[in-house]
């Protein structure tokens, strides 16, 4: 499963971590099912989410705005100031192998989650 993120400005690993595990929790999910952490491109030097996925021993992948425009997220998002039709859901899409979000994105604090299988 893939755990797609948008985040604020200048988040912090914590706050990453802290969202990856409610969402987790929330969706009956365990840290063992995620294959990757996924977000933007323009989020790729965001340390907060680089350093979340590496203690999470998770990899992160930025993805180019031509693919997450590709995919029509059910939810609105504040993207759209960036050219983008979102960042959590069409991330998570992106990277899952089934394309079906399993839960929607939800905004925990300055992170927003959404996960894909």
């Amino acid at each position: 499963m893939i755990i797609g993120i948008g985040t604020r400005r200048g988040i912090t690993k914590e706050e990453v971590i802290e969202a990856v595990k409610q969402a987790l929790c929330e969706c009956g999910l365990g840290l063992g099912e995620i294959t990757a952490l996924a977000s933007a491109k323009l989020k790729e030097n965001e340390q907060g989410i680089l350093e979340a996925g590496e203690m999470l021993g998770i990899p992160v992948d930025f993805l180019p705005d031509e693919m997450l425009n590709s995919y029509d997220p059910p939810s609105s998002s504040q993207a759209s100031r960036f050219g983008l039709k979102g960042v959590a859901e069409p991330a998570a899409l992106a990277l899952s192998e089934e394309k079906q979000l399993i839960c929607r994105k939800k905004v925990y604090g300055r992170v927003t989650i959404a996960i894909a299988r």
